[in-house]
């Protein structure tokens, strides 16, 4: 697998707010963790509800792949995101597969200065 083409291509999902698209890189029974879920979720019903009421609550964002290596059972990736009317953040997630669907992912994110 090619995973900086996966990651862009996932996070190319993530800009569009495109849940079923992202639902698509997402195993059945994933686990899911950003610093707004601290508890996690677990599958794509719980993910899907997530996404869609998190998309609603927020403006447009551009996410950037940076850089991605592998790690054992999957990749890691930091991105920027850009928010409209936000500044910018800087983002990195750890992602483990089976085969191209992810099972687990947790994000990690920070705002940078602003100029």
């Amino acid at each position: 697998m090619d995973i900086a083409r996966y990651n862009a291509d996932w996070l190319a999902a993530w800009t569009a707010k495109d849940v079923d698209a992202l639902l698509g890189f997402y195993g059945a029974d994933c686990t899911y963790f950003d610093p707004q879920t601290a508890a996690g979720i677990r599958g794509h019903e719980a993910l899907r509800a997530y996404l869609t009421g998190l998309f609603a609550a927020t403006p447009e964002m551009t996410y950037t792949p940076d850089e991605t290596w592998p790690i054992p059972g999957g990749f890691c990736g930091r991105w920027y995101c850009d928010v409209a009317g936000g500044g910018r953040l800087r983002g990195f997630d750890m992602v483990l597969l089976d085969g191209e669907q992810i099972t687990h992912n947790e994000v990690y994110v920070h705002q940078l200065p602003q100029d």
